[in-house]
């Protein structure tokens, strides 16, 4: 599956009998011997105490588990509402960020997502070539936002690894985006952590990014940002009456079928 770009291996494991280890996971992962993606999304039931309809288990390219996916987590929904011929306007699932509210929209989805801690942080890095300060917000997993004046011709990976393996955001690392602003849109370039390259989208990251934008540049809700892959994403957002705490905030963008198959792991 594609969720603007970040694509994905789905897998259906309600049985519970699907027990893949972290090469394999990364095995499936890989482009060159194995299917190909940024991640791997494995369906399974929920647990009895809990109120979700299902259960969501993301892994980074790397086969190491993840909190949470935006992208996936749209991509996720769509996947259930094939797999289990769902007919509901909403689903939940169980994610280790919490649980995760889905609204489908024809191809698209829109997604409600973990309350980040607020205001973002701030922070710098020992780089003089690099803008600072970064702002740092957690929307399921750790962001970074660094503002550019012109990111086209950016080297993402060596300035996205740098920040990511920073002795700031140490021992687990830091998802990093780098947004310029552009007319009314964010154009987001995303170095992710666990892929350890930049993808074509990350919608924790494009969740992290409006966010960071609403405090930075006072824009409003919803925010459009368009990400590598040229794809558009929104993010919806409210806060309390005081203005001092997120009380909601949605991802809404399309998640599309590619194909199926069958793989020997």
């Amino acid at each position: 599956m594609s969720g603007a770009g970040n694509d994905f291996v789905c897998l259906d494991n309600r049985s519970g009998k699907l027990r893949l280890t972290k090469r394999q996971r990364e095995r499936l992962c890989h482009r060159q011997f194995g299917v190909g993606a940024d991640g791997l999304l494995i369906l399974e039931k929920s647990k009895a105490s809990s109120k979700a309809d299902v259960r969501m288990r993301y892994y980074n390219a790397d086969g190491g588990e993840a909190e949470m996916c935006g992208n996936g987590a749209r991509c996720f929904a769509r996947y259930v509402q094939k797999m289990k011929s769902w007919k509901k306007a909403r689903l939940s699932f169980d994610t280790p960020a919490g649980k995760i509210t889905a609204l489908f929209c024809g191809d698209e989805v829109q997604v409600d997502l973990t309350l980040p801690e607020w205001p973002p942080a701030e922070a710098t890095v020992d780089a003089s070539e690099l803008p600072n300060p970064l702002y740092i917000l957690n929307t399921g997993v750790p962001h970074a936002v660094v503002f550019v004046e012109s990111i086209d011709d950016l080297d993402v990976i060596s300035y996205g690894s740098l920040i990511r393996n920073h002795a700031k955001f140490a021992p687990a690392g830091t998802n990093v985006n780098f947004v310029e602003k552009r007319g009314k849109r964010l154009i987001v370039r995303t170095y992710e952590r666990g892929v350890e390259a930049e993808t074509l989208a990350c919608g924790t990251g494009v969740t992290a990014v409006a966010l960071v934008a609403h405090h930075v540049l006072e824009l409003n809700s919803p925010i459009e940002l368009v990400v590598r892959s040229g794809c558009k994403l929104k993010v919806f957002f409210e806060f309390d009456e005081s203005g001092k705490k997120v009380s909601s905030v949605s991802l809404f963008g399309p998640a599309d079928f590619v194909y199926q198959g069958e793989i020997h792991v």
